[in-house]
């Protein structure tokens, strides 16, 4: 067992000095790696002293090429924003790019970078704005200049086109390039008054396509088919121009119906080169058309045509200056035409009433009806109302109308009453049995009923019953003192009236019984005559309620006179004796009541009871 121990022992010595022999072994090893290790350790650190320097430099290089990367963002973004490229370039410059939207948008970038510009340059902090500005000015304006010089050359291209043509549709592409160069409308304005010319020259000369319309100077012999024709070309051409200008700058119409007052009030600029470009449209054809209205003015001899070429020019200079304004050039010339056409109407009626009162009366003629004359005139002065009447737009007042006439009146009329009033005088001088008051009123009648009509002749005729009043009143006191001479009792009406009480009345000779018996029986045998209903002088009046007012006031006076004598009579101190039987002898028996029923004044009658 001794032997098993140490034999085991030996063995167990044997494997531990394997054992001891390896971890010396290891421990050489160990000794090796830390000697290794020592060295990595003094490598890595010396490692470290050497790229410390390296990574601050990598880090220095990382911050710069972020910024430098940053910057480079805000390069592009700048560059994008305020410069072209090539294509925007190309679309602005070349003429093989058409017009189109590719060199709109390309306008409108440059205009905006060359508005970001004049932010930048009002900017702060950036210290290279301006000089940044100053070249993106610089790079911007000579390709804007190019694209101002195309779009020019382009639209006075098409304007030369379009404008020869009255009627025009305008393309989406020409109204967007309107605004962006309004100079060329200068070569438009040119064109289209050209084109508005030779098309009314040609309208005046030859007609439509294939001679319709007709040449409008074929109708030059008849004035106001000629005149209403022109005017009525340039209205239709005017319409036409409009509606072509405001599809050309892309303005909706304002809806206003034909004739109507049109708006002037927007400021805007689209209106404002509408206005401008239809005056200068519009304004060559004014003096062909004035020449032309103003020889047919004054190549007429009525005043009735004269007349109504004067409305009809009135007419258009009022719908013109509703349609473009009255300081438009057309609606000058036509205020201008339409004083001339009134003038020449003016001087051919005030001729015609100088005439007019160089005339006179026949002699021979026993009528006192109007003479031919005045039935003439008043036949013009009818015409012309007519004329005036029918021009009127409706809305206009009576105050209006009443002065848009007057003088007219004034010129007709009053020559007329004095033509026949100067003229009855003489008429009468010459031939005493002539009626002239009559005549007088027979023409003063017929003068109200001409007039009468019309509302716009109201302020005359209240003239013209003035003197008629005064005539007929005048005409009444002679009607009365011849019809109680007819009846006899007028020496003693005047009697009556002028006595004084100082001797009784049965002792002035011309109120004695006797001839007081005889007057009465004269004034009964006239009640019985027809000159009661009706009176032969006054049956020659052709106003039949003339006749009966006069006539009906001058019974009144008579009866007036009857009761005068009949109070003097029944007087005690005028001494007459049986008063009552001296004056119930004869018809109407002293009973003025009776009287007033004989002269058919019943409602007069019981004021005299």
């Amino acid at each position: 067992m001794e032997r098993k121990l140490a034999q085991g022992s030996h063995q167990f010595l044997e494997a531990l000095g394997e054992v001891d022999q390896k971890l010396e072994e290891l421990q050489r090893h160990v000794a090796a790696m830390h000697a290794s290790c020592d060295e990595a350790e003094t490598q890595l650190k010396l490692t470290n002293e050497a790229s410390a320097m390296l990574l601050e430099r990598a880090g220095s290089l990382s911050e710069e090429r972020q910024e430098v990367e940053n910057k480079k963002s805000i390069v592009t973004l700048f560059l994008n924003r305020f410069t072209l490229n090539e294509e925007e370039v190309e679309a602005m410059t070349s003429r093989d790019v058409p017009i189109g939207q590719r060199f709109f948008q390309a306008m409108d970038k440059t205009e905006r970078i060359r508005t970001d510009c004049r932010v930048l340059m009002a900017g702060r902090g950036w210290t290279n704005a301006s000089r940044y500005r100053l070249d993106i000015m610089a790079s911007t304006s000579s390709n804007l200049e190019q694209g101002y010089e195309k779009i020019f050359r382009w639209c006075s291209y098409e304007f030369r086109q379009m404008g020869r043509d009255m009627q025009v549709e305008v393309e989406d592409t020409m109204r967007e390039a309107i605004p962006i160069r309004s100079e060329a409308l200068t070569v438009l304005s040119q064109v289209r008054q050209a084109t508005l010319m030779s098309s009314f020259l040609t309208a005046l000369t030859r007609g439509g396509p294939s001679g319709l319309p007709r040449p409008i100077e074929l109708h030059a012999h008849d004035p106001m088919r000629y005149v209403g024709d022109m005017l009525a070309w340039v209205h239709q051409a005017i319409a036409a121009e409009r509606e072509f200008l405001e599809s050309l700058f892309g303005l909706q119409a304002d809806g206003r119906m034909v004739g109507s007052v049109r708006k002037f009030h927007e400021k805007s600029e689209e209106e404002d080169w509408i206005r401008e470009l239809m005056d200068l449209a519009v304004g060559k054809l004014c003096v062909p058309l004035k020449i032309r209205v103003q020889q047919t003015i004054r190549s007429q001899e009525s005043s009735i045509i004269s007349y109504k070429i004067a409305n009809l020019l009135q007419f258009y200079m009022i719908t013109m200056r509703r349609t473009i304004g009255e300081a438009a050039v057309l609606s000058t010339t036509l205020n201008e035409i339409t004083e001339v056409a009134y003038k020449a109407f003016y001087d051919a009626i005030e001729t015609q009433g100088r005439a007019l009162l160089r005339a006179t009366l026949d002699l021979d003629d026993p009528s006192l009806a109007p003479p031919l004359a005045i039935l003439d005139h008043a036949q013009i002065l009818r015409e012309v109302m007519n004329v005036y009447e029918s021009s009127l737009l409706g809305d206009e007042g009576e105050e209006e109308q009443t002065a848009g006439f007057r003088r007219i009146l004034d010129v007709t009329v009053d020559p007329a009453v004095e033509f026949f009033t100067s003229n009855s005088e003489e008429k009468k001088r010459l031939r005493p049995r002539w009626d002239r008051e009559v005549y007088v009123l027979n023409c003063l009648s017929y003068l109200q009923s001409v007039l009468e009509p019309f509302p716009f002749t109201t302020q005359k005729l209240n003239t013209l019953q003035q003197v008629v009043d005064t005539k007929v009143l005048h005409l009444t006191e002679e009607h009365s003192k011849n019809i109680m001479a007819d009846a006899g009792i007028q020496l003693i009406a005047e009697t009556c009236e002028k006595h004084d009480g100082s001797e009784p009345m049965s002792r002035i000779p011309v109120t004695l019984p006797a001839q007081l018996q005889t007057a009465l029986r004269n004034f009964s045998l006239w009640l019985s005559g027809l000159e009661v209903v009706q009176s032969p002088r006054l049956s020659q009046l052709t106003a039949q309620r003339l006749h009966i007012k006069i006539h009906q006031a001058a019974l009144e006076r008579m009866a007036r006179s009857y009761q005068l004598i009949c109070e003097q009579v029944k007087k005690p101190e005028n001494k007459y004796e049986a008063a009552s039987t001296l004056l119930g002898s004869e018809r109407p028996f002293g009973q003025v009541n009776l009287l007033w029923q004989i002269f058919g004044l019943e409602g007069d009658s019981s004021k005299n009871q």
